[in-house]
């Protein structure tokens, strides 16, 4: 008797989701990937304009690799740095559009619940054995399938934390979102005119609020009459600047060093300290303040950015049986490999289906949800994830357990790059920018290579 392929349902149709699906076709198994996007990669698209920190040899998923060389796909220059934008281009619609995976994914379908066939939450007996019910929204109206596994690969993009320093939002942040933006807007592309000439403020530390600061800096070079603030909730605006030339991943040293110099420009003012709990209107402008009601700080712009992090949505999730680390909102087992009150991106070692098992049977998240509110998720450890993930699903524990996965020294860091937004920081760029003369190689790293007798970083 010839057993049915099970079926996985693959939530996202970003890098990760796609990779998961690239394995389990690989496996000889069926994967429904649901994207509520209106196409593949929608979360990636949001943010095309930045420049990631970590070159393609990082961005690209073997087995996704795999699927389109198929189609006589050529692969980018392994040591530049792409945009969203690219990695889309060149990587993400071949792969959702071109390959086999295309007859699999299921795009403007945004799930809305998921249980067991035949069982509450409350129910055990026999849960195991029964397949995923899985409900999603689309322009048809509702639908529902039935899956033996899921992958839960939709990301935080959509869930952006609020601006308020408590975790909440702060007061008046719901009634006055209009003139709040959240993530990293395009300031000089698609929403210049919202930006230009205006007062904004950025809320923020990271790698978001920093790149999202240099790009309203060169926003306030082309149009003077743009005014730019930095709201900080900590006290010490260095933290942000990183470890500059020392830092191993040179477009993310690059950008602190770019960021470091416009603060002591004066470009950008600084208000250090400010933890934000009120938001306000100032005539047609925007009040933002920290502190009480009746004894505050404040400053008053036309338009606010919020880029305080991202949090993940569970609330389709309630009939689920989920654990979750309290803290960090991620698999209790992954929680502290990946803290960033610990880790670093360049920290986090490998893992896959052991850490990322949940209580349900069958059920794993993967990818920039499994890590909770941690910002520190590699690209290439959530195709490693996926990779153990789906191993596991087909019966292959050995597998599912063994590592394959080898990272630079410091990791290979998913974020916004300096080569965009900074076009003077380009000498740190591909490979660590260009050799020192007498030049033996074609940069940096295929000088270091050559020297320790390897034949070089691959990029010449």
């Amino acid at each position: 008797m010839t057993q049915t392929a099970k079926t996985v349902a693959i939530l996202g149709a970003g890098p990760v989701g796609l990779a998961a699906a690239a394995y389990v076709l690989e496996r000889g198994m069926k994967p429904i990937v649901l994207e509520a996007g209106p196409e593949a990669a929608h979360a990636v698209r949001q943010w095309s304009h930045v420049r990631m920190f970590s070159p393609w040899e990082y961005n690209i998923d073997k087995a996704a690799e795999r699927l389109l060389v198929e189609t006589g796909w050529n692969s980018p220059v392994a040591c530049e740095y792409p945009t969203g934008a690219e990695l889309v281009a060149q990587y993400l619609e071949p792969l959702a559009t071109r390959t086999r995976l295309k007859d699999h994914i299921k795009t403007s379908s945004r799930v809305t619940a998921i249980g067991r066939a035949g069982f509450d939450k409350m129910k055990s007996d026999g849960r195991a054995f029964e397949p995923f019910t899985i409900r999603y929204q689309n322009g048809k109206g509702p639908e529902q399938l039935k899956a033996d596994a899921v992958i839960d690969a939709s990301g935080t993009w959509f869930s952006p934390n609020p601006a308020g320093a408590d975790g909440l939002p702060a007061t008046g942040e719901e009634a006055l979102s209009q003139g709040i933006a959240y993530g990293m807007p395009d300031v000089l592309g698609r929403e210049r005119a919202r930006y230009v000439g205006k007062t904004v403020a950025v809320l923020g530390a990271g790698h978001s609020a920093v790149g999202t600061l240099i790009d309203f800096a060169r926003l306030k070079d082309e149009a003077p009459a743009t005014e730019v603030i930095w709201l900080l909730r900590g006290e010490t605006p260095e933290k942000a600047f990183g470890g500059g030339a020392n830092d191993k991943l040179a477009a993310r040293g690059a950008l602190g060093a770019a960021f470091a110099a416009l603060v002591a420009s004066g470009k950008v003012r600084v208000e250090a300290g400010f933890k934000v709990s009120h938001l306000g209107r100032d005539g047609a402008r925007l009040r933002v303040a920290t502190g009480s009601a009746s004894c505050c700080r404040s400053v008053t712009v036309d338009e606010l950015v919020v880029a305080t992090g991202l949090r993940p949505d569970f609330d389709f999730l309630r009939e689920v049986r989920l654990s979750l680390d309290p803290a960090v909102e991620c698999p209790p087992a992954l929680a502290p490999l990946i803290d960033p009150n610990l880790h670093s991106c360049g920290t986090v070692r490998p893992h896959g289906a052991r850490e990322l098992a949940q209580p349900e049977p069958g059920f794993y998240f993967a990818g920039m949800k499994s890590y909770g509110r941690a910002p520190t998720f590699l690209m290439l450890t959530g195709y490693e994830q996926v990779r153990s993930i789906v191993a596991e699903i087909a019966g292959d524990h050995e597998a599912a357990r063994k590592v394959e996965l080898v990272l630079p020294e410091t990791g290979a860091c998913s974020g916004p790059g300096p080569l965009a937004s900074a076009p003077d920081q380009a000498a740190a760029g591909c490979c660590g920018g260009p050799p020192a003369e007498p030049a033996s190689g074609c940069c940096v790293a295929d000088v270091e290579a050559k020297a320790e007798g390897k034949k070089g970083c691959g990029c010449g």
